[in-house]
């Protein structure tokens, strides 16, 4: 066509540009495709699926060409009958997975805000240390040396930089090797766990938990959550609602280490878990644990002794060595073991413990102070002893030589010469003269507690050895020990029980005797004449003053000791002897007081008191009783070298045997018997007891130079005129001396016999 012609080229006309004519669609005023498909894709079904419903499509414009379609990069969904059964499962999987993501999202979100609040709440580290709800005790012996502890005992705080190497790397070997590499909660360590369990036929919760230490962390420290006596029947009760394994409680748990592990360092942790864990005997800590059992700060442990420490953790009170050492150092091996697979120790360092166990102290191996402890706890008021929410410092008149003496002297004396399969128990105390308690041993078993304690706590008959306060008596008023009294055959009529007529232990008589022999041999007879002189009140009073503190016989039995009292009272009544004729309460508490305090408390518990007889009548009380040892019943007691004084006594059918005596130094008080009163077979208070005594005193006055006892020797008596006395059927009075005439001559034929 030519150029000049006017025409207008045939091209397609522009029916939609800018600000031109709209289309059908455009001018009835719908709104584009695109905006209308935007709210309508999604809905709560999108949300949980993650796939939009199809987007209607847009008009297309019927004057252009469709452009071609892409091909699909990905792999090509079945088509036909296989990929119409394939789509369900396409469609739930997308609704399980969408579903599942966004339910984690939420528990996700939860957790993070409940750590986050534990976070917020959880107090310093330091605060986290000692969770006790009790204080301790620690007793002292009299040279300051720690023998004994009771309560929950806290040695002081350790961490994981100042405590040994050994014991740090033995619990982690043993309780949580990857502690340091996870996040407070180990997968890995509950699916063992689990599976463990399952294999043994428990419960996949019972059993091996598969907690980490920062887990037994929060369990230690109950989820943040203190004891208060308001709010739980006991303590007891509290501790197992802390230790309770039910699922809502794991994941509590869970939460609470995952905030741990948020707050504190692995150290720090680490830290919290040494000095809150319970590691047998009382001992709550590593530090308490290392003083209690080898006597040695927790910064000095070898890799045995470190060992023994974390192998406690599985269980606390049976693999506590002093319970059973054997079982603890079995256990202890098997951590070095796993301290040698993970590198903490080489092959030779865990031969040398394996070879080389550790060994239990000197006061650890006495299993906590045994009978003597137990006393003076008994002694101290419950709030600063037993229920003392305070660490307290007991310092006692313990000694440990002595105390070792008198178990050695014991376990000798039944393991040769008494027969095998014997269930005769045996009690002994040695104290000084003023009450001062040295040694106690309440039973055969040496080496036990929280017992039944026979020198303290069993009253029994104490036979002839009660006969030295009727003699005290008759020498407080003036009586010689040389005076005479008649033994011969003698009976009372007691008011409503007849006639009572006594007899000596060899069924003879023996005629005049002294005062001092009567006593030497121990004579019954004479005994009871000398008790009905003076005065049966008299002599209670006496008895009484000495430190004999019970209900005492009312008949005149009471000069053979028909009276109950223990060993303890009795020996520190003869200590009463010893000193001069003072009272004395036996005592073994010298101070008492607080950790945090320079000042004591309590002072000494006892001592000596107001006099009871006068110094010279004590001190030939002291003379006549030892003519016992050296002539008499009591010459098995015999201490080569040293002179000594006691008595022995043996109640009837030989239910009890006793031995008691001094030293210038010590007094030893010997019980011997069945706790069902079963009588001895062939014992008197003259044998056993008499030889446990000298085997206690032999050991106890090893490097003492001898003292001579306090003793005064009475002046000779001028003989009286004989005088032929009359003759009576019960009671045949021969020529001679005689102390008491008048009460064995005027009285009785004024008033007939005494009752």
């Amino acid at each position: 066509m030519a150029q000049g012609s006017g025409r207008r080229p045939l091209v397609a006309d522009k029916r939609y540009a800018k600000g031109g004519a709209k289309g059908p669609a455009q001018r009835r005023g719908a709104k584009p495709a695109s905006k209308r498909s935007s709210k309508s894709s999604g809905g709560f079904f999108g949300w949980f699926t993650g796939k939009p419903r199809a987007k209607p499509k847009p008009q297309s414009n019927p004057q252009r060409r469709a452009p071609k379609r892409r091909k699909p990069t990905g792999p090509r969904r079945p088509r036909g009958v296989i990929g119409t059964l394939l789509a369900p499962f396409r469609w739930l999987l997308r609704l399980i997975w969408g579903f599942s993501w966004r339910v984690g999202m939420i528990v996700a979100s939860l957790v993070a805000m409940a750590v986050g609040y534990q976070t917020l709440n959880l107090p310093e580290v330091t605060t986290l240390l000692d969770g006790r709800a009790h204080g301790s005790v620690t007793l002292l012996d009299r040279e300051g040396t720690v023998f004994a502890w009771r309560g929950d005992q806290f040695g002081g705080v350790v961490t994981a930089q100042t405590v040994s190497p050994h014991l740090k790397n033995a619990i982690v070997a043993t309780e949580d090797k990857r502690f340091y590499r996870h996040f407070g909660i180990s997968p890995r360590g509950v699916a063992s766990a689990v599976r463990i369990n399952l294999s043994e036929g428990r419960g996949p919760l019972s059993g091996h938990g598969g907690s980490t230490i920062t887990q037994q962390t929060a369990k230690l420290l109950c989820l943040g959550r203190v004891y208060d006596p308001n709010d739980w029947e006991n303590e007891a009760a509290y501790e197992k609602d802390c230790r309770q394994g039910s699922l809502w409680r794991k994941g509590t748990e869970a939460i609470y280490a995952l905030a741990l592990e948020v707050k504190f360092t692995k150290d720090e942790i680490l830290s919290i878990y040494m000095n809150r864990a319970y590691m047998g005997g009382g001992a709550h800590g590593a530090e308490a644990a290392a003083q209690r059992y080898f006597g040695k700060s927790a910064n000095q442990l070898s890799a045995a002794e470190g060992a023994m420490l974390a192998g406690l953790l599985t269980a606390p009170s049976s693999l506590a060595p002093t319970n059973n050492l054997k079982r603890s150092q079995d256990r202890a091996a098997t951590v070095l073991r796993l301290m040698h697979e993970q590198g903490y120790l080489s092959a030779a360092e865990t031969k040398s413990g394996q070879d080389n166990p550790a060994r239990l102290s000197p006061a650890a191996e006495a299993r906590a102070g045994g009978y003597f402890a137990d006393w003076i706890m008994d002694g101290v008021p419950s709030f600063l002893g037993t229920q003392t929410t305070e660490d307290v410092v007991i310092r006692t008149t313990m000694d440990q030589r002595l105390q070792k003496a008198t178990e050695e002297a014991i376990s000798f004396v039944f393991d040769n010469k008494v027969r095998p399969g014997s269930k005769a128990q045996a009690a002994i105390v040695v104290m000084s003269a003023d009450g001062a308690v040295r040694a106690m041993v309440g039973g055969r078993q040496t080496r036990v507690s929280g017992v039944f304690n026979r020198a303290t706590q069993a009253k029994r008959q104490t036979g002839s050895a009660f006969k030295p306060f009727v003699y005290a008596t008759a020498l407080e008023l003036g009586y010689s020990p040389l005076d005479i009294l008649l033994d011969t055959e003698y009976c009372l009529d007691l008011p409503g029980s007849g006639e009572w007529c006594p007899k000596n232990y060899t069924r003879k008589y023996y005629g005049e005797v002294t005062l001092a022999r009567a006593l030497r041999d121990s004579l019954n007879v004479p005994a009871v004449k000398l008790s009905e002189a003076v005065g049966r009140d008299l002599v209670r009073r006496v008895a009484s003053d000495f430190g004999i503190d019970n209900a005492m016989a009312e008949g005149p039995a009471l000069a053979l000791g028909a009276s109950e009292s223990t060993l303890l009272e009795m020996a520190g009544a003869y200590a009463g002897i010893l000193n001069g004729g003072s009272s004395v309460t036996p005592y073994g508490v010298s101070e008492l007081r607080l950790v945090t305090d320079d000042e004591a408390l309590m002072g000494r518990s006892g001592g000596m008191g107001e006099r009871v007889i006068r110094p010279e009548a004590a001190q030939q009380l002291v003379w006549m009783m030892e003519k016992v040892i050296a002539e008499g019943t009591g010459r098995r007691a015999q201490i080569p070298g040293w002179q000594a004084a006691g008595k022995s006594g043996t109640t009837q059918a030989a239910r009890d045997a006793w031995f008691i005596g001094f030293t210038a130094d010590y007094v030893a008080g010997v019980w011997m018997g069945y706790d069902d009163n079963t009588p001895l077979s062939g014992v008197t208070g003259g044998g056993l007891p008499a030889e446990i005594w000298h085997e206690a005193m032999v050991r106890v006055h090893e490097g003492l130079a001898p003292k001579p006892l306090p003793m005064l020797a009475p002046a000779p008596i001028a003989p009286p005129p004989v005088q032929p006395a009359p003759q009576r059927r019960r009671d045949r009075i021969q020529p001679g001396r005689e102390l008491g005439r008048a009460v064995d001559g005027l009285l009785r034929d004024i008033f007939g016999p005494r009752n």
